[in-house]
């Protein structure tokens, strides 16, 4: 498990030869989604370490799709493209927390998307961990973001430099472009994993072929009363 650092240098990293290749190769798979998106007018972006830079061979390729789209438009964009779903699934971290429908293209690169509107704080943890949008990852601009140590990456030159979190909270927020709230929420709930572990998933429902996202979301609602809360229906 990774764990917060509350305490640390700032640090310049230099990238070497490999690292910008795999960065570049990182980008371009993570281009090849959101172009396939983009040709259908649904806005997205690409978050984490693909964003920022600083990517290894453990690193994902994530997009999230920023409000809420039929699944089918996804899809059929998906499908236009050539991508072919290995697994489909209806995530719900716990009862209060942003329904998300996941399409894995391949088991490290993956499309999310909210089944109902997002809230500013749901949108801002993307933007926390940094998130660059379509054209930025077309001109190779990389972007501020904190990683899972709760260490602020700056994007230089030659590589990123690296400063902590916590205590520097309004700091991190102005650089990185979020509220103050969610840099105290994700130092809060990061430190806090650290220190209990993962505490489960409150709904993870994958889909057979072919279900729909939308007409089993209804029935997961339709039997979940924490989940009708969330939602706000009686």
């Amino acid at each position: 498990m990774v764990r917060p650092v509350k305490v640390a240098d700032t640090v310049e990293i230099e990238y070497n030869e490999d690292r910008w290749a795999f960065f570049k190769q990182s980008r371009q798979r993570a281009k090849e989604i959101m172009s396939a998106l983009s040709k259908h007018n649904i806005e997205s972006v690409v978050h984490g370490g693909v964003a920022r830079g600083d990517v290894d061979e453990n690193s994902d390729v994530d997009i999230f799709v920023l409000s809420v789209v039929p699944s089918y438009k996804i899809e059929l964009a998906l499908r236009g493209a050539g991508f072919h779903p290995v697994k489909r699934e209806i995530v719900m971290a716990t009862p209060w927390q942003l329904p998300k429908a996941h399409i894995y293209i391949e088991d490290d690169r993956s499309v999310t998307f909210p089944l109902i509107k997002p809230r500013q704080l749901e949108l801002e943890f993307y933007y926390f961990g940094g998130a660059a949008d379509h054209t930025q990852v077309e001109r190779g601009i990389r972007v501020p973001g904190v990683d899972k140590r709760l260490m602020l990456i700056e994007p230089t030159e030659r590589g990123h430099v690296e400063s902590q979190v916590v205590g520097r909270e309004a700091e991190v927020a102005k650089r990185v472009g979020v509220g103050l709230d969610i840099v105290r929420e994700r130092t809060q709930v990061l430190t806090r994993r650290a220190d209990v572990g993962h505490t489960g998933i409150f709904v993870q429902r994958e889909l057979a072929p072919t279900e729909n996202f939308e007409a089993v979301f209804n029935q997961l609602v339709e039997k979940n009363s924490a989940m009708k809360l969330r939602l706000k229906l009686p």
